[in-house]
């Protein structure tokens, strides 16, 4: 499998793509002045408890306070407090846990009244962003996460992850970090460490001690509530998470994110670094790869299954669950060669369903109601090739077996917002009247012949697929007027997310003249 990971910097605003083999798998859109993400560490104070739901509310200067359950606490809770208490007044002046007293375990059936009340300063993480009208989900459970090894405060034992089968290579592994591990930490060994050499992991385990001589640094000097450790930039934490030996490339429009990731790469495979490439054109990156083109394919209530011959998914979003139903379309009648092809398209759509999942972060319970197949043996295949192809995606989630009515149930977890992307566009008519079609070529042309009286560079005009299709058809074409009427060539280019009227005018450096969107 070839990955690409694609990188686009627009509108104070980063979109991450994740290509396999072609085809979009993830999307991942943050703002640059977003407040934090998951695995931020922040100290905040308790601004109320909630005895009724066994909860505090926290105050991590933003505008909707965290929720705290007791179940999140974690049992080393009175540890982190007292290192807490013991940082900020300087009693501890160290971030070395070597001989500090560990406090006694929480009662894992206990109360949060009787561990923390209103006021308490607590070390916290964010496990799970702000949806809807809910705050940010928060731990005391802290974690640095590094690219084959977890260093976890306060806990000393070393464990490894189950998908490493071999039991000589998880002694291995085990004796090493034995070694390693700085005392007072526990480390959890992640299945990408396998086979890897000392020094690799020796490096992952430093840049962690690192991190957490950063926090306890932040910690000392900032003010309550404060963010004292960042998780690393999207792409970095992707890189991290998912980065071997499928990926292709790695491009990106911004020349210091293009920095950033080579010195990232720099750290964890060195010979790799040079599949980093800087995109510099006058196309959208987002555009040039067809990520757009894909976006408008692949969300919406109806997505066809590639290779299926009209098969399609129609895919419902209710308050408690989603809801996706697979339609054959007219390819599928009665027969024993359409048991077959009944069992064919399920694991198409199976394998699109995987997909989907993971490019919309689609949470909570998810209902599949495929082709009906009445031949057992031909479920516990589909059944299983499901749990092949989910095998992808990083979020944790279950899958239990068909039912005896042919459903699938799904339940995945769900970190941030699920993502929404209109696929419908709006009717330019909604109004009764619209701009007539050779006004909106005037307009651009004035602006066009304002430039061209000024400036002597390039002019770029990026327009709806429709539009451009207009401009730039037959020999004698709008294009080819401009040129004439000004001896300087007009460069069109189609942008699959415009709405249909919507055009902007950019000269040679990327700067935007004008935009207009009716």
């Amino acid at each position: 499998m070839k990955k690409e990971l694609i990188i686009s910097y627009e509108d104070d605003a980063s979109k991450i793509a994740l290509i396999e083999d072609g085809r979009l798998f993830e999307l991942h859109e943050i703002q640059q002045n977003t407040d934090f993400v998951v695995g931020d560490i922040f100290v905040g104070k308790i601004k109320k408890l909630a005895p009724n739901l066994n909860a505090a509310f926290v105050n991590i200067g933003y505008e909707k306070d965290a929720f705290l359950h007791y179940q999140d606490l974690g049992p080393q809770y009175l540890t982190y407090r007292k290192f807490l208490q013991d940082t900020v007044s300087k009693r501890q002046q160290t971030s070395s846990l070597k001989n500090f007293q560990i406090q006694p375990e929480i009662d894992k059936h206990g109360t949060i009244d009787k561990v923390m009340a209103a006021q308490d300063e607590v070390l916290l993480q964010i496990t799970k962003e702000p949806i809807s009208t809910k705050g940010p989900r928060i731990s005391t459970q802290i974690s640095l996460t590094g690219r084959f090894l977890v260093l976890i405060p306060f806990d000393n034992k070393v464990s490894i992850s189950k998908k490493v089968k071999s039991t000589e290579e998880k002694a291995r592994l085990k004796t090493l970090i034995e070694s390693i591990k700085p005392e007072g930490f526990g480390v959890i060994i992640r299945t990408v460490a396998e086979g890897k050499k000392v020094a690799e992991l020796h490096n992952d385990m430093n840049q962690l001690v690192d991190k957490w001589n950063v926090c306890f640094k932040n910690i000392q000097k900032n003010k309550t509530p404060a963010k004292v450790l960042s998780e690393e930039d999207k792409a970095s934490a992707i890189l991290r998470d998912n980065f071997n030996q499928d990926f292709v490339s790695i491009i990106c429009d911004d020349e210091q994110m293009v920095n950033d990731m080579k010195n990232y790469l720099e750290v964890i495979a060195p010979e790799r670094k040079n599949i980093v490439q800087f995109y510099d054109s006058h196309i959208p990156l987002l555009e040039y790869y067809n990520v757009e083109k894909q976006l408008k394919q692949s969300f919406g209530k109806h997505v066809n299954i590639p290779s299926s011959k009209g098969a399609y998914l129609v895919i419902e979003h209710t308050e408690a669950l989603h809801v996706v139903d697979v339609n054959s379309g007219n390819n599928i009648s009665s027969g024993t060669a359409n048991k077959e092809h009944a069992l064919n398209v399920n694991k198409m759509a199976a394998t699109e369903i995987a997909r989907q999942l993971r490019l919309r972060d689609m949470g909570g319970i998810i209902v599949v109601d495929f082709i009906d197949m009445p031949n057992p043996d031909h479920r516990k295949e589909l059944y299983e090739h499901l749990r092949e192809e989910m095998k992808r995606d990083k979020a944790k989630h279950k899958i239990l077996p068909p039912s005896k009515f042919g459903l699938i149930q799904i339940t995945r977890q769900r970190v941030r917002p699920e993502k929404q992307i209109d696929t419908k566009e709006e009717n330019p008519n909604k109004d009764g009247e619209i701009l007539a079609p050779i006004f909106v070529v005037e307009r651009m042309e004035e602006t066009i012949k304002d430039f061209f009286t000024k400036n002597k560079g390039k002019l770029y005009l990026h327009t709806h697929p429709f539009v451009e299709a207009y401009l730039t058809k037959g020999l004698m074409s709008q294009q080819m007027k401009w040129f004439i009427k000004y001896k300087k060539w007009v460069t069109i280019i189609p942008r699959d997310s415009f709405k249909y009227l919507e055009y902007r005018l950019y000269d040679a450096d990327k700067k935007e003249l004008i935009s207009y969107s009716n």
